[in-house]
């Protein structure tokens, strides 16, 4: 195991922006690191390859956003 005290300043430098980059991913993104399902990623698939959109003011009618 490597101690903080063998790193190099830049090695240090690096360690340190990669901790707050992840704590920062944390904070914004809930989601970060977790995995999707099998099930999810088959229906997006599928919704990619489809031809059919919905257009957008249509999805802000159904959420009631208009």
């Amino acid at each position: 195991m490597m101690k903080v005290a063998d790193l190099t300043k830049e090695e240090f430098r690096m360690l340190i922006g990669e901790v707050i980059e992840e704590k920062l991913r944390e904070l914004l993104d809930p989601d970060f690191g977790l995995e999707l399902r099998e099930d999810f990623i088959v229906k997006l698939e599928s919704s990619i390859a489809s031809k059919e959109r919905i257009p957008f003011e249509d999805v802000k009618k159904r959420l009631g956003l208009s």
